[in-house]
């Protein structure tokens, strides 16, 4: 019994020793070996690998893949206008010296990562003062972008870290500067909207005195014709009354009196007082005086 207790035993520990000594490399991670604090092997290959038991070797291991960190608020800079601004980041990076990276650290990602935004926040920082918020949105965006990612790349080596790329994912004005330049821009815009009102009142009043002149002027040429072809006709008219008179004048006298009577009699309340005798009423008087010379 106590022999079969002592395989067990012997088994256990041989496994534990087994295990302890033996580690798979995944093809994603470095694998850091390391005794007491000081770094033994580095391993990149993925594989089977073996090592001292605890506590005379450990290891610890570390993504190799590109990483994103973003940056966890909004980060205060001024720029050179002396304006506040919000902007969020984030930096594509990978680690390329492990050795480094865990001497650095201690092996501590959480150090790690402080690291990387403290050194991120000071790139930032030294860009922003040096521009207006007009050459970080648009102007010089691609200049801003790869002299950060310049200084973060630069800080990022020290510590065995290659950064591949950095991105601003907002940059925004705080509260106060935000509705400054909220109230600026609808400033700017009813300045254009009363100018086009202005021009479009402008351009309607030149186009109303365009068209009151043109009315004019075809009005005034309307009248200059119809005084004309009224001016003929009158001319027409008397020539065909002087044909007539010439022809049988005692006729015409009759027929202009008869346009006289029915003018002068139109309307039965007006009341007339005139000598019988005069030469008004001579049709009166001799009905057949206008036919006598219509032969």
């Amino acid at each position: 019994m106590n022999r079969l207790v002592t395989i067990v035993i012997v088994a256990i520990l041989a496994i534990w020793a087994i295990s302890s000594t033996v580690f798979v490399v995944d093809q994603r991670k470095y694998a850091v070996v390391f005794a007491l604090g000081e770094v033994k092997q580095v391993i990149d290959k993925p594989g089977l690998h073996f090592k001292l038991p605890p506590p005379f070797q450990n290891v610890v291991f570390f993504d190799k893949r590109i990483l994103t960190l973003d940056s966890p608020d909004a980060d205060r800079f001024i720029t050179a206008e002396k304006k506040n601004v919000l902007i969020d980041s984030f930096v594509k990076w990978r680690i390329v010296d492990p050795r480094l990276y865990y001497v650095s650290f201690n092996g501590d990602e959480k150090r790690a990562m402080d690291r990387m935004q403290q050194i991120i926040k000071d790139a930032l920082n030294l860009e922003i003062t040096k521009r207006t918020v007009r050459e970080v949105i648009s102007g010089e965006r691609a200049k801003v972008m790869n002299a950060i990612q310049k200084n973060v790349a630069d800080e990022a080596k020290k510590i065995g870290v290659q950064v591949i790329d950095v991105r601003l994912k907002r940059v925004d004005y705080v509260e106060q500067i935000s509705n400054s330049v909220y109230d600026r821009m609808r400033s700017e815009r009813l300045r254009v909207a009363n100018e086009l009102r202005s021009t479009g009142a402008a351009e309607s009043e030149k186009i109303r005195a365009d068209a009151e002149k043109q009315r004019t002027v075809i009005l005034a040429e309307a009248y200059r014709e119809a005084e004309k072809m009224r001016g003929e006709g009158d001319a027409k008219a008397s020539q065909i009354y002087a044909q007539a008179f010439g022809q049988n004048p005692e006729f015409y006298k009759f027929y202009r009196s008869l346009q006289a009577y029915r003018a002068s009699f139109k309307n039965q309340n007006d009341v007339m007082v005139l000598d019988p005798n005069s030469e008004f009423f001579r049709y009166f008087r001799n009905p057949g005086a206008g036919g006598a010379g219509a032969k």
